[in-house]
C-alpha cells in the first residue's frame, strides 16, 4: 500500500498538490466560484455533502481544482493521477489488479510511473466495484489538449463503471465539448453568483488584508464594483442528478 501511494502521489506534478491542499494565488474569476465544488481548502458545499453521505457507507469521494495559472503543469496524468491517489488513500485493502499493475511498472527500467493508459484502467478497476464521485472544478480553466484527453479518459471511465458520478463545473464556452464527448451521460444545470454572497465574501477577504492600511473606502468599493461586473454564468454537469448514494449500490 505504501508503495502504491507513493507512486500516486508522484504522479501529480508539484503545482497540482499544491492546488489540492491550498492555493493562495488565485484570479479574480475564481474568487467567485470558490465554494461551488472545490474551494481552496478542498471543502465545498458539494465535496462535503458527498463526503457526509459516503461516510461509513463504502464511497469514495474524489476532487480536484483547476487553475489556469497551472494549466501547463496540469496535465491529464497529474489530474487523474491525483483522483486515483484519493481513491486508493480511503480503501481498507488495494485490489490486487492494481497491486500488481504497480509492481509492474516499478519494474520497468528501475522504476516507471504509470502511463495514462495504466491510471484509466486503474480507476476503472476501482470505479467499477466502489461507488464513486469525481468532482472537477474549473474545467475551462484546463488546457484545450488536457481537456479533450481528461474527457475522453472519463468517458471510458463511465463505460465501466454503472455506480460512479462525475460533477464537473465549467463556463458556457466549454458546454459543447462536455456534451459531445459525454453525449448522453449528462445534465446540464445552469448556476450564477449570487451578488450579495459575492459581496459578503469579499468583504470577508478583504477584512483579512495583511496592510489594512494600505484599503480605504473608495478602494474597497471599487473593487467590489470590477468583480461583479465581470461575474458571468457557469454551468455544472453531471451525469446523474439528485441520486441518492443507497440506488447506486
Amino acid at each position: 500500500m505504501k508503495v502504491i501511494r507513493q507512486s500516486c502521489f508522484a504522479m501529480e506534478a508539484q503545482e497540482s498538490a499544491k492546488h489540492l491542499s491550498g492555493n493562495e494565488n488565485c484570479s479574480e474569476k475564481t474568487e467567485e466560484r470558490a465554494s461551488l465544488l472545490t474551494s481552496h481548502d478542498v471543502s465545498s458545499l458539494v465535496v462535503d455533502r458527498l463526503g457526509d453521505q459516503a461516510r461509513g457507507q463504502n464511497t469514495a469521494v474524489t476532487c480536484f481544482y483547476l487553475d489556469f495559472a497551472a494549466r501547463k503543469e496540469q496535465s491529464v496524468v497529474s489530474i487523474l493521477g491525483s483522483l486515483l491517489r484519493q481513491a486508493i488513500g480511503g480503501m481498507e485493502k488495494v485490489p490486487e489488479e492494481i497491486s500488481r499493475a504497480f509492481q509492474e511498472q516499478k519494474n520497468i527500467i528501475g522504476g516507471r510511473e504509470p502511463r495514462l493508459p495504466d491510471i484509466v484502467k486503474m480507476l476503472q478497476t476501482i470505479t467499477s466495484s466502489l461507488p464513486t464521485f469525481v468532482c472537477i472544478d474549473a474545467l475551462d480553466e484546463c488546457a484545450t489538449t488536457h481537456r479533450i484527453k481528461l474527457l475522453n479518459s472519463l468517458k471510458q471511465i463511465l463505460e465501466t463503471s454503472p455506480r460512479t458520478r462525475i460533477f464537473i463545473i465549467g463556463r458556457p464556452h466549454v458546454r459543447v465539448e462536455i456534451e459531445k464527448r459525454l453525449a448522453g451521460r449528462v445534465i446540464c444545470v445552469s448556476i450564477g453568483p449570487s451578488k450579495d454572497d459575492i459581496t459578503e465574501y469579499l468583504r470577508l477577504r478583504l477584512d483579512e488584508d495583511e496592510a489594512p492600511d494600505a484599503m480605504d473606502e473608495s478602494l474597497e468599493a471599487e473593487i467590489l464594483e470590477k468583480i461583479l461586473e465581470n461575474m458571468s454564468e457557469m454551468y455544472v454537469w453531471v451525469t446523474a442528478l439528485g441520486i441518492p448514494l443507497h440506488t447506486i449500490r
